[in-house]
């Protein structure tokens, strides 16, 4: 990778001294007169540092300093300082700086700071290359949004069924994404080259489905909301499926399907048919702590497709997501941010009418439900990172009924 330095200093002797180190060195130097100059070169992908004078005329390394934080917090920052601006230099660490250097330097110094500056943005645009390489390869990843523990063994899961090849019966509530768990599963399947066929179950004829199988053949057929097949066509898709039909079948119910076979509604031999492996999807309300990613997401997507800035999302707004139960999934969270981006006002952002003391309750849980999930179920570790006693911790715990356990990866 080419090892470039960004030189940002308004003074043209300082610059031509410092760029001669630089090229002593080989390492690239990329010099730039002031903020303004420097600021094109300044992208997350810039395979260097960056190496600027505190004081300049206009916009000052300061500036230079939170625009990089904003571009990117993982750019190093190394600051060039006079005699009277230690001070700010060390303020400037605190604001996110790598290093700071008082001129003039000796060059051993500079190349050292340097040198470590280098080798720890390569291993961060390293790690990032590699996340990229590993989420083009894993649909799931990139597909099914979440930071918690729920969202994990989601994710596990749908990885561990997908590359068998059998039939898969995907279940969950309404709106909490079985159609895009069931398109995740065929990416990453065996056949996932093949088509992915989606069809409502429901008014499906026994001659549908067979046309439907000659359509995905050699790929997925996606049966959506499968308890809703009428009674004759569940016989004749049965036997098509014991005869050998050349798709995966993917079925998907927001019903409780052995509760409807107990109750003779539906039919027991193609229940045990598509149930030879099932993914089940959690509701929102369970894994409210992905409130606030999935909104986020949600939100730049509807101000893609309206063709407008993505809007700043208040924390206080966020908090008032978590706390509502969302019997509509990510379906209800989805509508919610499009009304958000439109400035449409969201009366259900009022947390289903609790008071505050319910809406403090679960954002409460929701936050203890995160932590345990970020330490793998620890809860020692996860009463450190909250700043509990561990008494304390442990009484939350059981108040809301939360079990560490849980939350074990």
């Amino acid at each position: 990778m080419t090892r470039k330095v960004l030189l940002v200093d308004d003074d043209a002797a300082v610059r031509d001294a410092l760029g001669q180190t630089l090229d002593l060195a080989e390492l690239e130097a990329i010099t730039a007169g002031s903020f303004v100059a420097a600021k094109d070169h300044i992208t997350p992908e810039f395979p260097g540092v960056i190496l600027s004078d505190i004081r300049m005329p206009g916009r000052d390394g300061f500036h230079l300093l939170n625009y990089v934080q904003k571009v990117d917090r993982e750019l190093p920052v190394i600051l060039l300082t006079g005699e009277g601006d230690i001070p700010m230099a060390v303020r400037a660490m605190g604001q996110g700086a790598f290093d700071f250097l008082e001129k003039p330097c000796a060059a051993a110094d500079l190349l050292a700071v340097l040198e470590r500056a280098l080798k720890t943005r390569a291993l961060v645009l390293e790690n990032r290359r590699l996340k990229r390489q590993l989420e083009r390869g894993d649909p799931a990843a990139r597909m099914l949004f979440g930071t918690s523990s729920r969202a994990e063994k989601l994710r596990a899961r749908v990885r561990s069924v997908a590359p068998t090849g059998a039939d898969v019966l995907v279940l969950g509530p309404q709106g909490s994404g079985i159609s895009k768990v069931a398109e995740v599963v065929h990416l990453m399947s065996p056949v996932a080259r093949g088509p992915f066929v989606k069809r409502p179950a429901a008014g499906l004829e026994a001659e549908g489905f067979a046309a439907l199988c000659e359509q995905a053949a050699g790929g997925s057929l996606f049966l959506d909301e499968v308890s809703a097949m009428p009674e004759a066509t569940q016989y004749a898709v049965q036997e098509v499926l014991e005869q050998g039909a050349p798709v995966r079948v993917i079925a998907g119910s927001t019903a409780d399907l052995a509760q409807r076979v107990e109750r003779g509604r539906f039919n027991a031999d193609l229940f045990y048919r598509l149930d030879v492996m099932h993914i089940r999807v959690p509701a929102l309300s369970e894994r409210r702590e992905d409130i606030p990613v999935l909104f986020r997401h949600y939100v730049a997507q509807a101000a893609e497709q309206a063709g407008i800035a993505v809007p700043e999302i208040d924390p206080d707004h966020l908090a008032a997501l978590m706390a509502q139960d969302w019997p509509g999934n990510a379906r209800s969270l989805m509508s919610a941010a499009m009304r958000f981006v439109l400035g449409m006002p969201d009366e259900g952002a009022q947390a289903g009418g609790l008071g505050l003391a319910e809406q403090m309750a679960q954002v409460e849980r929701s936050l203890l439900v995160a932590a345990l999930g970020r330490q793998n179920g620890r809860a020692s570790e996860a009463a450190k990172a909250l700043k509990l006693p561990r008494k304390t911790f442990y009484d939350k715990l059981a108040r809301y009924g939360i079990r560490p356990e849980d939350y074990r990866r």
